[in-house]
């Protein structure tokens, strides 16, 4: 979503004429994708990696502006919170070293960014939700000044009528309210993109909704959030609650969720693009000058900027993308479910995870879609956002199992041989499969080694909860850029 917009008041007409808009541009979309518009010669993967801001005390540093002039990259950018960034890796076939080039170029732009961070007293954090924020933290103070954001926040704000109510609970409860949107700035996560043909996204769509569950198990690193020990990977529900559009009654009546896994498999892109249009409303009803239709018949390759805007502004855990580069429009799955962090080796190691065990579940001959129900696959996303690594997930074939037995027996090799399919060299795969099936051995992923270690900070004659979260948050940040995986660190402080 991340097209800047105008300051502007949203009018009735205005929303009357997006919505024939977007119609128009789903009509012709379906006429690209019947008559072959689209690239499919080449298929590219990509990464997005949030990061947070902290200060030398361990606590959010609302100086995101500050720290992206001072990085003067434009591969860096803004997000929703004064103390978040982004960057946003190029993309790239993968094949080869493919892995290894990803990994080297994330780190020296981590490494790039944090030394010129801190000439304006902050460092970088990647993590799902930074363990030191507070709700104070998430005011609408500490909001972004692109327009982009507070006119978002103006419409869910007022789609919803009311606060929203945050509550969630895991070994502690958290139940509170918010007046913004401002809670979702908390989630700071990692979009793996994958480029496929039209007639394979399907396919590799519904693969990567049959695994987001185990995704989740293997790389939870969200247990704390406004100083409470919640879910493994808090931000999943977190998330859905801060952006949720739908007042108590709408939730009772079954009205979707702007934060949504879905409700179907699927046989085409199309399908998600229809369902936008149908279940859910404009929060950003920005008209742009293009005719698509005009553009395509004159055998122009339309942007369909109200299609993209409107996708932008429905939060699926894998989102369809239409884009055009060069000329040539593509399509692509945006993968959302991981958190950031812990360190380079780690996001490298779960991305390598989704590309190899997606492409040998998109390709399987008997598709895993066929054998599991799509309630089953929502289940397993919540039960591993719940647990984390300590998960049991759904199988077919196997049942109910433990997420780590699961990847170890089954999905691990079924992994290696996706990226061989692609054409990944087998040292670069072995060495980022590695680091998954030592995490599943060990039992050990960022959100069991945050808590083990507030856990042996805090107590009677120590550190009180929130001393303990920031002195945590420091350590965190020292292991993060050692770049050893997480599986490694020592326990505790």
């Amino acid at each position: 979503m991340g097209r800047d917009v105008p300051a502007i008041t949203v009018s009735q007409q205005d929303r009357r004429r997006y919505r024939e808009k977007v119609r128009q541009c789903l009509d012709v979309l379906a006429r690209m994708l019947r008559d072959s518009w689209f690239e499919t010669s080449t298929r590219q993967v990509g990464l997005e990696v949030e990061v947070n801001l902290v200060d030398d005390s361990g606590t959010a540093s609302m100086r995101s502006p500050d720290v992206l002039d001072a990085i003067g990259d434009p591969s860096w950018a803004p997000e929703l919170g004064r103390f978040n960034i982004e960057v946003n890796m190029p993309p790239r076939a993968l094949c080869g070293d493919a892995l290894d080039q990803m990994e080297a170029q994330l780190l020296a732009s981590l490494k790039h960014a944090d030394q010129r961070a801190r000439d304006v007293g902050s460092r970088l954090a990647m993590v799902g939700i930074l363990p030191s924020l507070q709700q104070a933290d998430v005011s609408e103070d500490a909001m972004s000044e692109n327009p982009r954001f507070w006119l978002l926040n103006e419409q869910i704000c007022a789609a919803r009528g009311e606060d929203a109510r945050i509550a969630i609970e895991g070994p502690e409860q958290l139940l509170t309210h918010v007046d913004n949107i401002m809670a979702e700035a908390a989630c700071t996560s990692v979009q793996c993109h994958l480029q496929v043909s039209p007639e394979a996204f399907g396919s590799y769509w519904n693969a990567a909704q049959a695994i987001a569950g185990v995704q989740v198990a293997l790389a939870a690193n969200s247990p704390f959030l406004f100083g409470r020990e919640l879910w493994r990977e808090t931000r999943i529900p977190l998330f859905q609650q801060a952006t949720d559009t739908r007042p108590e009654e709408l939730q009772v009546q079954g009205v979707r969720p702007r934060v949504w896994f879905g409700e179907r498999w699927i046989t085409s892109v199309f399908d998600l693009f229809e369902e936008n249009l149908r279940y859910f409303p404009a929060l950003l009803p920005l008209c742009a000058d293009e005719d698509p239709l005009a553009e395509l018949e004159a055998g122009t390759v339309p942007e369909l900027a109200e299609l993209t805007l409107h996708n932008g502004t429905v939060y699926r855990w894998n989102r369809p993308v239409y884009a055009v580069t060069d000329g040539r429009p593509h399509l692509r799955v945006e993968n959302r479910v991981l958190p950031a962090g812990p360190t380079a080796a780690d996001i490298t190691a779960n991305a390598a995870f989704y590309y190899g065990l997606v492409r040998a579940l998109a390709e399987a001959e008997r598709p895993i879609w066929t054998r599991m129900s799509f309630a089953a696959a929502g289940e397993n996303l919540m039960e591993a956002a719940r647990h984390g690594i300590d998960a049991h997930l759904y199988w077919p074939g196997l049942g109910v199992v433990p997420a780590t037995e699961l990847t170890l027996r089954r999905l691990l090799p079924m992994a290696r041989e996706g990226l061989a399919r692609w054409g990944v060299d087998a040292r670069h795969a072995d060495r980022c499969l590695g680091i998954i099936e030592q995490r599943c051995l060990a039992g050990r992923t960022g959100a069991t080694w945050q808590a083990e270690t507030v856990h042996q900070l805090e107590g009677p004659g120590r550190l009180d909860r929130g001393a303990a979260l920031r002195r945590m948050t420091q350590r965190y940040i020292e292991h993060m850029h050692t770049n050893e995986p997480v599986h490694s660190w020592p326990p505790g402080y």
